[in-house]
């Protein structure tokens, strides 16, 4: 889905750097800015600094003077405003409006519209937006920087797309077979009584609770190895 991510007058180069940042580790490279403070923002020291190796983005991003440029094959537009405009769009949170958008139906450009650090949006701004979204946040407390709401709205985009698959760092082994459990089971057994935890005479339940423990545990071949390592420095500590 074509994605388009539009700063309006952005006053700090750094968060121009900490936005392509958050579109990258989303997937979004569409970057628009209107009208920025520096007119060099894109080759700033801060600005290349912030964006962490996201430089890709800053050097496809383009600056134009009027949001009417920007919004160059947008069809679907959302503004980004805590405060919900008189006669201005809905206001949903980006999960609530995002996960049910129907992207066949938008024949175009997704873009999400963010303000200026210091005045945020413009009425006339939101007010051209099919959606305002605003990010649940403390009532006390909900000012966000402009970076962190980005990496908010690309994340939630993101997910609404189908995100991306979390891979295990750890891979996983086959369980022990049943002949190998019992087998460290066995051991297990001869080392408790050498020791003197376990009483052949009077065993009671100890063996069957320690068969259910390993049945649960589903121990890898390499775990029993080191099981087995166990009883066995039990008894030589004994000694």
């Amino acid at each position: 889905m074509r994605t388009r991510f539009i700063l309006i007058q952005t006053s700090h180069a750094g968060n121009v750097g900490a936005a392509a940042r958050a579109m990258k580790t989303m997937g979004f490279t569409d970057l628009v800015l209107v009208a920025p403070r520096w007119p060099n923002v894109l080759r700033r020291e801060e600005t290349i600094q912030r964006a962490s190796g996201a430089l890709d983005v800053l050097d496809n991003a383009r600056i134009v003077e009027t949001l009417d440029e920007a919004l160059d094959g947008v069809t679907h537009l959302c503004a980004t405003a805590m405060v919900p405009r008189d006669f201005g769009p809905p206001t949903r949170t980006p999960r609530e409006h995002l996960g049910v958008l129907d992207t066949s139906a938008v024949d175009g450009c997704v873009a999400f519209l963010f303000g200026s650090e210091r005045f945020g949006m413009r009425n006339e701004d939101v007010y051209r937006c099919n959606v305002a979204l605003s990010i649940p946040t403390d009532p006390n407390f909900g000012s966000l920087n402009l970076g962190a709401a980005i990496q908010v709205i690309a994340y939630e985009w993101r997910l609404a797309l189908g995100g991306y698959e979390v891979k295990d760092a750890v891979v996983s082994s086959p369980a022990a077979d049943a002949q190998a459990v019992a087998g460290m089971l066995d051991h297990w057994e001869r080392s408790l009584v050498d020791i003197g935890f376990l009483d052949p005479a009077a065993p009671k339940k100890l063996m069957p609770r320690l068969q259910q423990l390993f049945n649960r545990a589903q121990p890898t071949p390499e775990e029993i190895h080191i099981l087995r390592g166990i009883a066995k420095a039990m008894v030589e500590g004994k000694r």
